[in-house]
């Protein structure tokens, strides 16, 4: 089984922007039901079905497999709910870690979240002076609700 432990972020100004190569993401959700996700996405030329448990902390259960970039195209079109995420990703290293940078477009135009994924709860990092205010525990910026809610500035 796989666990995915994050710790997640707003950002403030723009130094973060050269200090990452930018990659466009689509993604939609078929499956959302009492904190348990499917989530599929494209990638570049690559498709990805992701599964999610229950949200503990900042652990939870994570399932990720490729698929046909054709496939999970059309499962974006046909079976998930709308509207789909829409972000550009910039990862980031910094020291042991990449910080995953997502500037939103789209219905959550204006949103920009910082990521970082440890190997355990209680690791220490260094937050770059980029980052604002910690939203780990925030649902509103779960990205599965940001297709319910989107963010308004």
């Amino acid at each position: 089984m796989g666990t995915e432990i994050e710790r997640k972020f707003l950002v403030k100004g723009d130094e973060w922007r050269s200090l990452g190569v930018a990659e466009i993401y689509r993604q939609g959700y078929i499956a959302n039901y009492n904190g348990r996700t499917v989530r599929v996405r494209v990638v570049g030329n690559q498709g990805y079905l992701t599964i999610k448990g229950l949200t503990t902390g900042s652990s939870r259960a994570e399932f990720e497999y490729k698929i046909p970039v054709e496939d999970a195209q059309e499962l974006l079109e046909t079976l998930c709910d709308r509207p789909l995420i829409e972000k550009t990703r910039y990862k980031i290293l910094m020291g042991d870690l990449i910080w995953e940078v997502d500037e939103f477009s789209g219905e959550n135009q204006g949103l920009i979240l910082a990521e970082v994924e440890l190997e355990t709860e209680d690791q220490n990092i260094d937050i770059p002076h980029w980052i604002a205010e910690e939203v780990t525990s925030d649902p509103r910026y779960y990205n599965v609700n940001l297709v319910k809610n989107p963010f308004k500035p």
